[in-house]
């Protein structure tokens, strides 16, 4: 058993990137997957559970580190707790690209979900920096602020300004508090042997957090106020909720109990592929209606908006054309439906931003008007 298991450790520190490398890629699609929703109580022990994983690597990699043990030896501990804080770490990052991406609009949201891939990527590509403390405790802060964020709206049912600043204030404690345990856990003491460290090792110990110390501050700093201009930019996804459908349709009405009846043009394959509807407008057929089933986690009533807006070619810039405030109530897997309309719909580029009160972008509608003397062919859906 003892040489299954040294070879199996040879072999793993060989092929050592490619294996970390599918692993990633296959941790990312198990959690496409299997994670549903963000607050469901098993799927946010996950995240717990990796924290504190990651957390608990942080503290043996320093503390060998400052026992003059560091080695990238697999026949050392020390190997393997860089090797596990790394796919924690992974396993965290993919979690939360996939929580913000279902609840962000690409082309609004953009900026912070590049910040999460940029940690995703460098989680795989700087594993020598992992090493390093300022690397560890960044990538931490930024898992515990990204963690803060959603499940602070969850606990108190609602967002907003106060309840964002409340989550960065939190994640801010939290890494205080670690950074003070941190210091306790990693002090040399005692070696293994019983004899007591030297005043040398000691002092090595401290100069490590000394030297660290700006460092951090300004990494954390620069985390916590990058995520923060985003917020007020209205550039970070509007998470816990997202858009579970939505669509322009010529027509909606209610139909049996729990259902919504629409009538959309037909469409070809090819459509799929495009980031506009179509809307052929014709003599007695000018209403557009935007159709939205909005997640929000139980207990979670929010109030949303349906910002109708046409481009304005000439000026160059989007032009609001209608506001519509609506309310959503929380639970309902597929979303809480509701819709907006308005009448005599011009031709040219229009987008219907279904947005928080605060004005977070939740999904985007976009579709084309033209005008056509004869009614389109239409087709009748069914919205359960």
């Amino acid at each position: 058993m003892k040489i299954f298991f040294t070879r199996a450790r040879d072999w793993y520190a060989r092929y050592e990137r490619p294996v970390s490398s599918a692993s990633l890629i296959g941790g990312f699609v198990f959690d496409a997957v299997t994670l549903h929703r963000v607050d469901l109580f098993w799927e946010n022990l996950w995240v717990l559970a990796h924290l504190v994983i990651v957390a608990v690597c942080i503290v043996l990699i320093n503390r060998q580190e400052n026992e003059a043990m560091e080695s990238y030896d697999p026949s050392h501990a020390h190997f393997w707790y860089i090797n596990v804080l790394q796919f924690f770490f992974g396993g965290l990052l993919s979690t939360y690209l996939v929580f913000y991406f279902r609840s962000a609009t690409l082309s609004v949201a953009w900026p912070f979900l590049l910040l999460l891939a940029a940690a995703f990527i460098a989680n795989e590509s700087l594993k020598r920096h992992y090493a390093r403390l300022v690397f560890q405790i960044s990538l931490f802060f930024l898992s515990l602020l990204a963690f803060s964020v959603y499940i602070v709206p969850v606990l108190f049912h609602r967002i907003g300004t106060d309840i964002f600043l409340l989550s960065g204030a939190a994640s801010l404690l939290v890494l205080w508090l670690f950074l003070r345990g941190l210091k306790f856990f990693v002090e040399p003491r005692q070696f293994h042997n019983g004899a007591e460290p030297s005043e040398a090792l000691r002092r090595r110990a401290k100069e490590r957090f000394s030297l660290s110390r700006k460092a951090l501050m300004l990494s954390i700093a620069g985390i916590f106020l990058a995520t923060h201009i985003l917020y007020f930019l209205n550039l970070i996804p509007p998470i816990p909720l997202s858009l579970k459908d939505g669509g322009i349709y010529h027509s909606l009405v209610r139909g049996a109990p729990g259902t919504y009846v629409v009538k959309s043009e037909e469409t070809g394959w090819l459509d799929y592929f495009s980031l506009h509807e179509t809307f052929h407008s014709s003599p007695g057929n000018t209403a557009a209606y935007a159709y939205s089933a909005i997640f929000s986690p139980a207990s979670f009533d929010t109030d949303i908006v349906h910002e109708w807006q046409k481009y304005d070619s000439t000026a160059g810039k989007w032009i609001t054309a209608s506001r519509v405030a609506l309310s959503v109530l929380g639970g309902r897997e597929g979303g809480y439906r509701t819709y907006s309309y308005i009448n005599n719909v011009a031709p040219g580029k229009w987008r219907v931003d279904v947005k928080t009160a605060g004005g977070q972008v939740i999904g985007r509608l976009r579709f084309n008007v033209i005008r056509a003397d004869t009614a389109p062919v239409l087709e009748t859906i069914v919205k359960d």
